[in-house]
């Protein structure tokens, strides 16, 4: 069975952060967000990374994170294009923006030959996530349904005190695996107390941190690829003419489409690690100080 490999989907990272030699470091010696993922997937048995950016960003980005990464890894490069669209559909006349992550994965396909896990650029995820899916891919390939995975973090894990954040609360069925996704895009934590509202806060409905929710870590066979591209055509007969300039392909779009039909099952592994992000500035001082304490903890050396 071929080695699980990772992709990491960094094709937005230039313009969230003003410029590739502008992220902002969390290490004791510089090392940025992306730098723990690497060092945890690697230590898990993952030995290729695929990074996935955007053909102007190319020399900046190995400059200042593949490169330095290559000592880790095997580094590989697939580019997110906006022209990159099955025939016969052309960009449409104004838009700048990508289709999404759905596409973004898409414009490895011709880098990938067996299971892959896929991983956003700038989510700390905890060593615990990258062993769970590493171990998954290795030991499961597609049977009567492609076995797919993605790791559920406790919601308490991934709120922060400075906001709302936008979490995917996961339903997992009694063998564990995965029936739903449904997007929550207002949740937050006020006074211990953890709940969303879907009417600019005219109503809240509680959530117990013990909620499972992605984070975009997901887990697949290379059976995903041609099924992505396949619904890209639908999705673009669909969408194109409804929403020509922001309309945006999703993986977990994709996914559900395929579980709706039993083509799919998805099993939801767990992991008990603390994610991290920084979606307000003020979240970096505690982005900063756990990397310190798991560096002083012994769990990553303060040089690598």
């Amino acid at each position: 069975m071929t080695k699980p490999v990772l992709v990491v989907l960094a094709a937005g990272m230039g313009s969230r952060y003003g410029g590739m030699k502008q992220l902002d470091p969390v290490g004791p010696n510089g090392q940025i967000i992306i730098d723990y993922s690497i060092f945890d997937a690697r230590r898990a048995g993952f030995e290729t990374v695929i990074f996935i950016i955007r053909r102007e960003n190319d020399a900046a980005f190995r400059a200042a994170i593949g490169d330095r990464l290559s000592h880790l890894m095997e580094v590989k490069y697939a580019y997110q294009e906006l022209s990159d669209l099955p025939a016969p559909f052309t960009v449409p006349e104004g838009r700048t923006k990508p289709f999404g992550t759905g596409q973004a994965v898409l414009s490895a396909r011709e880098l990938i030959d067996g299971p892959f896990a896929v991983i956003n650029a700038d989510d700390y995820y905890g060593p615990e996530a990258f062993r769970v899916m590493y171990d998954y891919l290795s030991t499961h390939p597609d049977t009567d349904k492609y076995q797919y995975c993605m790791v559920g973090y406790q919601l308490k894990n991934t709120v922060t005190q400075n906001g709302s954040v936008s979490r995917g609360v996961c339903v997992a069925d009694p063998e564990g695996m995965l029936e739903s996704v449904t997007e929550r895009t207002k949740i937050t934590q006020e006074g211990g107390v953890i709940h969303f509202t879907e009417d600019e806060g005219k109503s809240w409905t509680e959530l117990s941190g013990d909620t499972p929710v992605s984070m975009g870590l997901w887990g697949f066979t290379a059976s995903f690829l041609p099924e992505a591209q396949n619904r890209f055509v639908s999705f673009l007969e669909e969408n194109l003419d409804k929403n020509p300039l922001k309309c945006e392909y999703f993986l977990p779009s994709i996914v559900s489409s395929l579980i709706d039909e039993g083509k799919a099952q998805v099993r939801m592994l767990h992991s008990a690690d603390k994610w991290y992000g920084v979606t307000y500035k003020e979240d970096k001082p505690e982005v900063v100080a756990a990397i310190a304490r798991m560096t002083a903890e012994g769990l990553y050396p303060a040089e690598f």
